[in-house]
């Protein structure tokens, strides 16, 4: 068999969080809940006290639940506001 050449990933048009990092989600999800409402909505310690970006992201990368709830919640909100006419394209 002959080695095949790595083909490089393919495009992901379809998948809204291709290229986003995990900072630009959480800093979404704040300017969009706050933090008081991102608590309510996913409630872990780096929501609900002495939240910051910087403290969120330390969590998140190392906690693989967490990471996914605030992913779906992402996506949810994408679907809100399209559905609402609220806002640009995040």
């Amino acid at each position: 068999m002959a080695d095949q050449p790595i083909q490089p990933p393919s495009p992901q048009p379809r998948n809204p969080l291709h290229g986003l990092t995990l900072e630009a989600i959480v800093t979404a999800l704040q300017a969009h809940y706050g933090w008081a409402g991102l608590g309510e909505r996913i409630p872990v310690r780096c929501f609900t006290t002495d939240p910051s970006v910087a403290s969120s992201l330390k969590f998140l990368r190392k906690t693989p639940w967490a990471r996914e709830k605030v992913e779906s919640l992402y996506l949810f909100m994408l679907r809100d506001v399209r559905r609402s006419g609220r806002g640009g394209a995040m």
